[in-house]
């Protein structure tokens, strides 16, 4: 800031003298004048052509003005010591040329400021010339230091005087606060725990899925410790230059313990703590030290001192073995997706100083976001206020709720999208046949609603409602598979052709019988036991590599087995759609009507009752274009449970 304010003091400095010597060299400047000699000025004074002359303060130049005022003045200098009289007489001029009163000689005062001027505009120049040469020293010395300043940490430092977030911002993860609040209480009260022998842990490490609030505890931590926050992401030790990284860890060690008590966290620890080894020498080598350098840094000699290291991830599988060891990173908390609860606790939180409706039931909106975490529910939350300006109301309604959800779980809704006739009816068959199937199936998931309204990147969907079920049973899964092939079967049934918009139920539908065969031991074929051994990331739901530790003959039986399992459940599928096609026809034919059917609505249709008469239906569709402006065949999605995960 200093370095700054100096720049710009200098700079207004140099523009100021800048212009004040180009205007005093303008003001001073001689004027363009002929030069005449002292004998031609003798001359016209004796002609009586010269009607003033000024001498200048110095005595050295005179200005000749003449009688002819449309002739120009002209100049001349004097030499020597005498006056102007006494070298114009030596020229012939007598005091008879003088009679008339012509030409009247005048002599300029000397200013007490004419040789400090005259020192200020012989020096000037020379001076500003020589502060420049000093700026530009300045300047590549700030930029030397820029130069070396790699190696300084750049960690942002929250004194924690003014709080701005604390526990009472984080709800869903009554837990893990539970968990950090011996942290704070530590940093507040250390002598409580120091006279029991006791030792708090030196880090704490908080690993949860993207978006559950790791960042936000971190803050909370702060704001309720009162203490100096160093913030710093994981990447920003890492430079291309080598050492870089490990010079910023020890620069940031050495502040915070100019500090402490205080805390350092580090977001995303697994961008420099990634497992030594793995890159094998090359670029990694700089990641590498500067991982080596953490870990002297927590725990090494003189590492007794008051400060806590938090860090969090969503990769903790792929951190080294060093840095989870205690002394390091003693107490790893867990920040899981919230439950019912714990979604209902956030909306509480996002909906503070919002104007909500009085016929808002957080309770409903809790159970209807199975599978939310934190920043999800703030994205609601934030469309449904949107949603409520623009739709010019005052207060946050319960309309706004349900369609920020819908719009944040499925997409938007494109309306706007051209679709054939024929591919219409395609996808209102298709979706039918999910919805009867997964009707007539005890052990599947309640229908929320039927659409074939494309959303997103899908045509057409059916939407159940989810909960929180972390141990699907057998009779679940299978349901799953037989919903997800009701769509193709009705396809089949109705128009004897099949499309490719099952595409991704086929996917979801191969993805889950194997999972029952290989992971789950839910086959009677193959008994009670996991095949090949799978590498994911934790947090992410995602599938690194399988390393297959069986034989080619039970990967035939594995085949067989998901064959055989999908295959009887799309005869399951078929022998119900074709007991109830009435019921098929009804609702596929009521969707190509009303676009949309609530959960309610499909009931009555299925038992045979008429709609009822405040069935709310989607706004009328745009006119179909012609068959040669229709898209390209997106495959309509199903929104189906997630991949369970077991137990």
């Amino acid at each position: 800031m200093n370095s700054n304010r100096f720049t710009r003091w200098f700079v207004t400095f140099m523009i100021g003298s800048a212009i004040i010597a180009i205007m005093w060299n303008a003001n001073n400047a001689p004027a363009v004048a002929p030069e005449i000699s002292i004998s031609q000025l003798a001359q016209q004074i004796q002609d009586d052509l010269v009607s003033e002359i000024e001498v200048s303060d110095d005595g050295r130049q005179i200005t000749v003005n003449y009688v002819d005022e449309n002739q120009p003045a002209a100049q001349s200098q004097i030499s020597g010591v005498s006056s102007l009289e006494e070298i114009l007489s030596s020229y012939g001029v007598t005091t008879e040329d003088y009679a008339n009163g012509r030409p009247a000689i005048t002599y300029k005062r000397p200013s007490p400021w004419t040789n400090w001027i005259n020192l200020i505009g012989i020096f000037l120049p020379a001076i500003l010339i020589f502060a420049f040469i000093y700026f530009i020293y300045r300047q590549n010395q700030n930029g030397s230091n820029q130069a070396m300043s790699f190696g300084k940490s750049r960690a942002r430092m929250f004194s924690g005087d003014t709080p701005t977030v604390t526990f009472d911002d984080v709800a869903g993860a009554e837990e893990a606060k539970e968990e950090l609040e011996e942290v704070v209480e530590f940093l507040k009260e250390p002598e409580k725990f120091v006279s029991f022998g006791a030792r708090i842990p030196k880090g704490v490490l908080l690993v949860g899925s993207p978006g559950t609030g790791k960042t936000l505890l971190a803050k909370a931590i702060s704001g309720e410790a009162g203490v100096p926050f160093f913030s710093i992401a994981g990447s920003e030790f890492v430079e291309m230059f080598v050492g870089v990284g490990a010079s910023r860890v020890r620069d940031l060690f050495e502040q915070a313990k100019r500090h402490s008590p205080c805390i350092i966290f580090i977001d995303e620890i697994d961008a420099v703590g990634r497992q030594r080894g793995a890159g094998l020498g090359g670029s990694h080598d700089e990641r590498e030290q500067t991982l080596n350098q953490i870990l002297v840094e927590m725990d090494g000699f003189g590492t007794d001192t008051h400060v806590i290291i938090l860090a969090a991830t969503n990769r903790p599988d792929i951190l080294d073995p060093a840095l989870m060891r205690p002394g390091r990173f003693d107490r790893r908390v867990v920040i899981d997706r919230p439950d019912v609860r714990g979604r209902e606790a956030i909306f509480n939180v996002h909906i503070r100083g919002k104007p909500i409706a009085s016929n808002i039931d957080i309770g409903k909106l809790a159970k209807s976001t199975p599978g939310f975490v934190g920043a999800d529910i703030e994205n609601t939350v934030n469309e449904a206020a949107l949603l409520a300006a623009r739709r010019g109301k005052k207060s946050i309604g319960m309309a706004e709720f349900q369609d920020a959800i819908e719009r944040v779980q499925l997409g938007p809704e494109r309306k706007s999208r051209v679709i054939t006739p024929e591919e219409k009816e395609i996808i209102a068959y298709h979706e039918a046949g999910h919805a009867l199937v997964s009707h007539f199936l005890p052990a599947a998931q309640p229908l929320r609603k039927v659409t074939i309204v494309p959303r997103g990147m899908g045509l057409g969907l059916t939407w159940y409602m989810e909960d929180d079920n972390l141990l699907p049973t057998k009779s679940q899964l299978i349901a799953t598979i037989t919903t997800a092939l009701g769509g193709r079967v009705a396809e089949e049934i109705v128009f004897g052709e099949i499309t490719a918009g099952a595409s991704n139920d086929l996917q979801r539908v191969t993805q889950v019988a194997r999972q029952m065969v290989t992971q789950y031991g839910m086959s009677d074929a193959l008994g009670p036991r996991v095949y090949g051994q799978k590498q994911e990331m934790v947090f992410l739901g995602r599938e690194i590599s399988e390393q297959r530790d069986y034989s080619d003959a039970i990967a035939e039986k594995i085949d067989d087995e998901v064959r055989r399992l999908i295959d009887e459940e799309y005869e399951r599928a078929r022998q119900i759609l074709t007991e109830n096609r009435a019921a098929l026809d009804l609702i596929a034919q009521t969707l190509l009507e009303v676009e949309t059917l609530e959960a309610g609505e499909f009931v009555a249709l299925v038992e045979g009752r008429e709609l009822p008469p405040a069935a709310p239906k989607s706004p009328p569709r745009p006119a179909v274009g012609a068959v040669d402006d229709a898209p390209e065949w997106t495959p309509p999605s199903l929104d189906l449970p997630p991949s369970p995960s077991p137990a």
